[in-house]
């Protein structure tokens, strides 16, 4: 999320419909993230009014839409990546709390669009804040634009995003704090922002109506299409927390599908990707029954320590079974066809999370 999200942090990274692509996923992550773990704040600053998000911003329709979408899944996707390291192991990273963007993270076809609408321009800006993360408590506000880490400039112009990650990669891996400096109202203001370890995990946006989503190992996709369907944020949760149990239980590389879900992923994240490369299965195997019911139970997991409702998951995933069967074949339950085989799972895994709730257990599977 594009933007500095989780390798270093967490990689909500989100980038929708054709944002510009940073190197690695550790080099997205290294902004945006929230912090379960509370570390002091060695410099309190000043007071300001949070600025508002882009998505109130006025701004041509088509950039609103991306922006609005690509809002969205950084909200909803957060509290699973953050409040999740235990359950992802290998695939949890140390990040900050804030994705930052300048006008050159959006397609070429917005980028006037962008500097206009939002003031962006060559210099990295803050573009959200994660409640409750250490870049929140630390004082970081949207609008805030990156001075320097370390007492080392930030990058300016087209590929300040991928610079920026190769500088904050090292230092949130080494550190429990970063120093940054930030311009806020012609001043430039010291901060230090503790870091927390969250799932790296990059969280990306589809350009296509099939309803559908995608887990290459480090990256989710959701496409356009599954956002369209699913009727409120906890089914979106469902599908996100799902992907993510299929990254953190290896399963695209089990099946030796990682090389092509991303490649998935690669094109539908372009402004105008090739639709006729997901006609029919696009190449992916069907996902065995025993991987689909295993990623079943450690979702539900992930989604009641995130806060998430769990107690609809039968019904979400029955009722896009009977809408997009396994027939639809650039849809969700053909790559993911024994629903009828995971609800014994989903069913026995609810009343064991409710069961741990109840009697005040950790929830761990």
């Amino acid at each position: 999320m594009t933007t500095f999200n989780t390798p270093a942090a967490i990689e909500a990274r989100i980038r929708p419909t054709g944002w510009r692509q940073i190197s690695a996923w550790a080099a997205a992550a290294l902004l945006l993230s929230a912090c379960a773990t509370r570390q002091p704040v060695t410099t309190t600053p000043p007071k300001s009014p949070a600025a508002p998000t882009l998505s109130a911003l006025p701004a041509p329709a088509p950039l609103r839409s991306i922006v609005v979408q690509q809002e969205r899944l950084y909200r909803v996707a957060a509290p699973l990546l953050t409040q999740n390291a235990p359950l992802c192991k290998a695939n949890a990273r140390n990040l900050l709390g804030f994705s930052a963007k300048n006008k050159y993270s959006f397609p070429k076809e917005f980028v006037a669009d962008a500097q206009k609408a939002y003031g962006l321009d060559e210099q990295l800006q803050v573009i959200q804040v994660l409640t409750d993360s250490g870049a929140e408590r630390a004082g970081i506000k949207r609008g805030d634009r990156l001075v320097s880490v370390n007492d080392k400039p930030f990058p300016l112009g087209p590929n300040a995003e991928r610079q920026a990650a190769t500088i904050l990669g090292p230092l949130v891996r080494n550190r429990s704090l970063i120093k940054l400096t930030v311009a806020r109202n012609d001043k430039n203001i010291p901060l230090s922002i503790p870091l927390t370890r969250a799932c790296a995990f990059a969280v990306e946006l589809g350009n296509a109506d099939n309803v559908n989503a995608y887990a290459d190992g480090q990256r989710v996709m959701i496409t356009r299409g599954m956002l369209d369907f699913v009727q409120s944020d906890a089914e979106l949760a469902l599908v996100l927390a799902r992907e993510f149990a299929h990254n953190a239980l290896a399963h695209a590389s089990k099946q030796k599908m990682s090389a092509t879900i991303g490649g998935i992923i690669d094109n539908l994240i372009r402004h105008t990707p090739d639709l006729d490369a997901i006609n029919g299965m696009a190449g992916i195997k069907a996902y065995p029954q025993n991987f689909d019911a295993a990623a079943d139970n450690l979702s539900l997991y992930m989604l009641a320590r995130a806060g998430y409702p769990i107690d609809n998951a039968a019904a979400f995933w029955q009722r896009l079974d009977r809408q997009y069967p396994a027939t639809i074949l650039n849809g969700y339950t053909a790559i993911h066809p024994a629903t009828g085989y995971r609800l014994a799972t989903i069913a026995k895994t609810v009343a064991e999370i409710q069961a741990k709730q109840a009697n005040k257990k950790p929830l761990l599977p």
